[in-house]
């Protein structure tokens, strides 16, 4: 059976993960939520993403990926049943064709600009069936949206 890849990510209303490529995300309310879903799994992000995380990792396999690494060899050499990709927007653009899922939390926020979810210049639509929605902070409105790939 295949690995499932699993995008998660914390966005602003306006679809952005960060306002900068090396911003220390202290705006987003999820970060419970990721700890508890991606402990003890692998997690896969680019080089800027493991400089503003790399002391909250512990428990989980981290793999940093550069420009020049192939997504696909990466996912077929992960012997779990699971992984995550953790970020930035040119990282999640890079696996686009290799998620099976997305969980996606929308915040409150709009930016108006920064690092977007899919930082990538060729667009391809992916086509998603929504699967659950877990309360993450009902006060705020904040939800995580979770949905699979079709394919």
């Amino acid at each position: 059976m295949p690995c499932r890849v699993i995008l998660i990510a914390a966005v602003t209303v306006d679809g952005y993960v960060a306002r900068h490529s090396l911003e220390i995300t202290t705006w987003s309310k999820d970060l419970h939520l990721f700890k508890k879903q991606t402990m003890g799994w692998p997690i896969i992000m680019g080089s800027n993403t493991f400089k503003t995380l790399s002391g909250e990792l512990e428990g989980r396999e981290v793999i940093v990926v550069h420009r020049n690494n192939d997504p696909k060899r990466i996912i077929e050499n992960i012997s779990m049943d699971q992984c995550f990709v953790i970020g930035g927007g040119k990282t999640y653009y890079r696996f686009r064709n290799q998620l099976t899922h997305i969980h996606v939390t929308p915040h409150p926020l709009i930016f108006g600009g920064g690092v977007p979810l899919f930082d990538g210049n060729k667009k391809r639509a992916l086509d998603l069936k929504f699967n659950k929605l877990v309360e993450v902070d009902r006060e705020s409105g904040i939800f995580q949206y979770q949905y699979e790939i079709k394919k």
